[in-house]
């Protein structure tokens, strides 16, 4: 287990070298107790491939969070099956209004409900919704979520969006399906976690297309993730051309490996102190008017 108060030490260090008044982690998960031990029960199924660094009480989790200096992070979850959404959404709520730090999230499934559940949650103050198309198995052009994402696009809220074939492909991952939703709501502001990994060079080249598409850091550029989907040394001087929409993300606290080591992944990457603000801090905080 990581040394928090010796790590936490090191990850302030960090951003107040850069100026900054704290980090913003637009890819965190909280959500039902319950819910969240089954996602760890899955990570310990693969055999001490995937250790969980922070496997702590609510309170403790998100008091790190806190003493790392995370100023606003979110309570990412997903729905597998119809009927959960509304419930995780109502947990959500309670948990945003508990914590004011938490950007208040919600989630969605394709399912008749959805086109009146998106909105009820936008109206009740969500501010960022997840989807994971991988973990949920369904198809985001499924006519069911068709409304649903006109409502986030009307909103302009954004959706953080797991469509990437990592770390293991679904029917529907990849850039193809997500681009076609992107093509019928072009104002929807998109956040593509884990920067769409394996198939970075596209989702780049779907940011380089939209000015509503977002790349969240979650994973990328750590020792862990280079092993099995290193990024494409050709694609980094890319990053620099989109670096108002380069967002840190972590997977906190689902992650194998110390907070630390995606903040020191993406300061090897040596793409400048203004790049780094940006994505620790200044983006988001722009994109959610902090």
């Amino acid at each position: 287990m990581t040394d928090v108060s010796t790590e936490s030490i090191a990850v302030r260090r960090l951003w107040q070298g850069l100026d900054l008044p704290g980090l913003v982690d637009v890819h965190t998960h909280f959500m039902p107790d319950n819910v969240l031990r089954k996602v760890w029960a899955y990570f310990d199924a693969l055999g001490g491939y995937w250790p969980i660094t922070y496997r702590d009480d609510e309170a403790a989790r998100v008091a790190r969070l806190r003493e790392f200096g995370v100023v606003r992070y979110t309570s990412l979850f997903y729905p597998h099956r119809p009927g959960m959404a509304v419930w995780l959404n109502d947990w959500a709520t309670g948990f945003a209004a508990a914590h004011p730090d938490c950007l208040h999230g919600a989630t969605l499934y394709p399912e008749p409900e959805a086109r009146d559940y998106v909105p009820a949650a936008i109206a009740a103050g969500a501010r960022v919704f997840k989807a994971h198309v991988q973990v949920g198995g369904y198809d985001p052009r499924d006519p069911l979520l068709d409304e649903a994402w006109g409502a986030l696009a009307d909103a302009g809220v954004p959706v953080v969006v797991h469509c990437g074939s990592g770390p293991l492909p679904g029917a529907h991952t990849g850039p193809g399906p997500f681009s076609e939703v992107l093509r019928r709501h072009t104002r929807l502001t998109a956040i593509i976690a884990h920067a769409g990994s394996p198939e970075y060079t596209a989702f780049l080249d779907l940011a380089e297309r939209r000015p509503n598409v977002h790349l969240d850091t979650t994973m990328v550029f750590t020792r862990f993730t280079e092993r099995r989907a290193p990024f494409p040394v050709d694609d980094l001087p890319r990053l620099k051309g989109l670096a108002d929409r380069i967002l840190l993300g972590t997977d906190y606290p689902n992650i194998p490996y110390p907070y630390l080591e995606q903040l020191d992944a993406l300061v090897r990457l040596d793409l400048g102190d203004d790049w780094l603000r940006g994505v620790l801090y200044g983006n988001a905080a722009r994109l959610f008017d902090l």
